[in-house]
């Protein structure tokens, strides 16, 4: 069974392959135009700067230069439930350089559209074993991000030889821009 996450909350993951799957719905409320979430992934070195550019995940680079992290496309409208993204990732092919993978979902062009997070509901993360499809954990963002257009979900790190995840569930207002600026080298 599936452990549900709070805020700051950390599990272990222990499964060596396994699926990051994120999911949202609209608000009726919106503004008209079509939504457009991205998840983003910056895996990232003992420095938490990315390994090298190529180790920055999203949808105009999909795989990891070790094909240990693979995000498997684009979902451009959120319709449908259950995940809207999924990136796979293959602990047994990771570099070792790479000690955490930080998971970001971003609004694409939110400024020009308008929109934001507050008008986002029933967002989560969840991870479940690739091998089983047994979920392992569940983390579901609760608050109100009404000026956010970025939200860094959670992050998978490595704690001696042990991969965790820690919900964080912390938004920003500068878009996938900022993130890439904290992260780069």
């Amino acid at each position: 069974m599936a452990i549900n996450l709070q805020k700051g909350q950390r599990e272990n993951i222990n499964a060596p392959k396994f699926t990051v799957g994120l999911g949202w719905d609209i608000n009726n409320t919106s503004t008209g135009t079509a939504f457009d979430l991205d998840a983003s992934l910056f895996l990232l070195g003992e420095d938490k700067k990315l390994v090298s550019d190529n180790h920055f995940i999203f949808y105009n680079n999909l795989e990891s230069p070790d094909k240990s992290v693979i995000h498997t496309g684009d979902n451009l409208t959120g319709e449908g439930s259950g995940d809207d993204e999924q990136i796979k990732i293959d602990l047994t092919k990771i570099d070792s350089a790479i000690q955490e993978i930080t998971v970001v979902v971003t609004i694409h062009d939110a400024d020009a559209r308008k929109q934001n997070f507050g008008q986002v509901r029933n967002s989560f993360i969840r991870i479940f074993n690739s091998d089983t499809n047994e979920e392992i954990l569940k983390y579901e963002l609760d608050e109100d991000f009404s000026i956010e257009t970025a939200v860094e979900f959670g992050r998978i790190y490595n704690r001696n030889g042990e991969w965790k995840f820690e919900a964080v569930g912390a938004g920003q207002r500068d878009g996938l821009d900022k993130f890439v600026s904290i992260y780069q080298k």
